[in-house]
């Protein structure tokens, strides 16, 4: 009977943002020494601490929005024999900050999370819907690029973001405390603005806009949708 003892690591560093996969073998652990997962920008990712006289091992896991170790309770078994994706997240906000399991599972997991921004620009078939296609699909990319980094919250602490797509703007909702963020995606200045933004995070109970300098004194007088 041949035993499957390898998993894989995705995880998006909290310094870098990079997104790499770690091979791990449950060779690589002995019964009561830590090990730890670094980026190859030399930022230590996760420490996997093994219980000797345990079934559950510690996994610290680094998180981009507290700045901190949280703990995962993991049993042995689903970690290395599971036949699900164990997904590691932050216990303030519950932001997914990484996923454990067998390196189809994971790809299957991260496949699915790219799949819904294409689907989401496949809803809108009419290029002349927006005032300008090029600039919005460009706008639309880099908020997912953030999302998908961890940087896209709400300081409710709620991480679920809804995006409404309108024909000059995008608009981010907090479903946690109804606060509202407003991205323009109209020109060349707009485009250039969301690419500098490396952090979004939506005020509590709050209104705020998010565009460029150069086009505030345009559009500080448009109103908020009803």
């Amino acid at each position: 009977m041949l035993i499957a003892t390898d998993r894989v690591l995705a995880m998006r560093c909290p310094v870098c943002g990079k997104l790499e996969y770690h091979n791990l073998s449950r060779f690589w652990f002995s019964d009561y020494e830590a090990v730890q997962v670094i980026c190859s920008c030399g930022a230590v990712k996760l420490v996997v601490e093994p219980k000797r006289d345990s079934k559950f091992w510690h996994i610290s896991v680094s998180c981009v929005v507290c700045e901190d170790m949280h703990l995962h309770r993991i049993s042995r078994k689903n970690l290395w024999h599971g036949n699900k994706v164990i997904c590691l997240f932050c216990h303030d906000t519950g932001l997914e900050l990484g996923y454990w399991g067998t390196i189809l599972e994971v790809e299957g997991v991260l496949s699915e999370k790219d799949d819904e921004i294409a689907t989401l620009l496949n809803e809108i078939t009419k290029d002349d819907y927006f005032i300008n296609s090029e600039i919005m699909y460009e706008v639309i990319n880099c908020l997912h690029d953030i999302a998908d980094r961890g940087f896209l919250y709400c300081q409710c602490g709620n991480n679920d973001i809804e995006l409404d797509i309108f024909p000059e703007r995008l608009e981010l909702h907090c479903k946690g405390c109804d606060s509202i963020n407003i991205i323009y995606a109209e020109n060349e200045d707009d485009l250039k603005f969301i690419r500098q933004i490396d952090k979004i995070e939506l005020p509590r109970n709050g209104f705020k806009f998010l565009d460029s300098l150069d086009s505030v004194k345009n559009k500080k007088n448009r109103r908020r949708r009803k």
